[in-house]
Parts: C-alpha cells; structure tokens; sequence
C-alpha cells in the first residue's frame, strides 16, 4: 500500500484539562443515560462513553466519573441501567447532565421507566436499553471504568439515533445522513446515476 507523507503544520496545545475537553469534542459519540439505584434511591447521568467490549458474553464498558451521584448507587446495588437515546430524548439527555439543577430521582419525571432483572430504571422509548451485572471495575484518576455484564435487553427501532459533536446534540439518521455522505464522498456517482 502507498502512502503519501505531508508536513502538515499543525497547532499543538498543553495537555490542559480545558484544552484536552475541547479536543475530545471532535470526535462524535451516541448519548446514553447511565441508570443506577432502586425506589427511590435512584440517579443517572448523560454519557457518551459507552462501548461494546464483548459479545459472548455480552458484556459493554462504560466510564463513570466517580464524584458523580450514580457512582455510589453502582457500588452499592453491582447493577446499573445503559439507555441507548434517540433524537427524541433530548430533554433527557438535558435532564440527566444536570441542566436545570435536577438530581437523583427527580431527574426520572416526565418520561416512561421499565425494569427487567435487575430492578434498575431503564428509559421504555430507548433505542436500546441494557440491563447490566458489574462484573469488573477499573479505578482509574478521575473516573471509573465499569465492565457490566447484560443481564437483559431491550430494542425499539425506527428513529434517529442523538450523538453529541462539537458540544452539541445532533441527529443521527442512517437513511438519510448514508445519502448525504454519498453525495459528498462521491459527487461524480451522482451524475452518474441521474444519466
């Protein structure tokens, strides 16, 4: 494979904690509400740090800040709730990062909550809702890298998918954002295609 090697100037910038966050804003991540607790004992938190880590056993990662409300309810209860949003849950998306001065339960009014196995609060119109064991927790810095086994699931389909880019809420829609990228990546097809 060829490779072409430019010099390209970059702007290079302290490892600051402001500079590292607006960095990390260039890249795009799908927003999830981070469900923890029972009763009324209940918090969550926006996050978009959720991955797959394994599929046999179907395991995810997620990262917690462990000065946030959720973390001691994870610790205490080993089970929390991932809940995939839609571009329909901005408000919730809102609502669990603390816009509006919201917290613990509070933050669960005005929207539809189910439970599976474990008890946990998962979000009934979500893309996908995860109900999660904690089987392994990495205490790193600030945060806290939780390895959460699915215990059960949930799937609605049909809607756009939220991600956070920029720091702001976009849509994300597989139908017609996959046109849009053809229509940019490959201008010259589109011709092509309306001979």
């Amino acid at each position: 494979m060829n490779s072409i090697v430019r010099n390209i100037r970059e702007s290079r910038l302290e490892a600051s904690a402001d500079n590292f966050r607006n960095a990390m804003r260039s890249l795009a991540g799908g927003v999830s509400v981070i469900t923890a607790g029972r009763g009324n004992d209940l918090s969550g938190m926006t996050v978009t740090s959720v991955s797959s880590l394994s599929v046999e056993p179907a395991t995810l990662i997620v990262s917690i800040n462990r000065k946030a409300s959720s973390w001691p309810l994870v610790q205490r209860h080993g089970v929390f709730g991932v809940n995939i949003l839609s571009s329909d849950h901005i408000d919730i998306a809102e609502r669990f990062s603390g816009i509006g001065g919201l917290k613990g339960a509070e933050r669960f009014a005005g929207a539809e909550w189910i439970s599976l196995v474990s008890g946990v609060p998962l979000l009934a119109g979500a893309l996908a809702a995860f109900d999660c064991e904690v089987e392994h927790v990495v205490e790193r810095h600030s945060h806290a890298i939780v390895i959460g086994r699915v215990l059960d699931l949930r799937v609605s389909r049909g809607k756009p998918a939220l991600t956070y880019w920029q720091g702001q809420y976009v849509a994300l829609d597989q139908n017609e954002d996959a046109v849009r990228l053809a229509e940019v990546s490959f201008p010259t097809s589109r011709a092509l295609w309306q001979i």
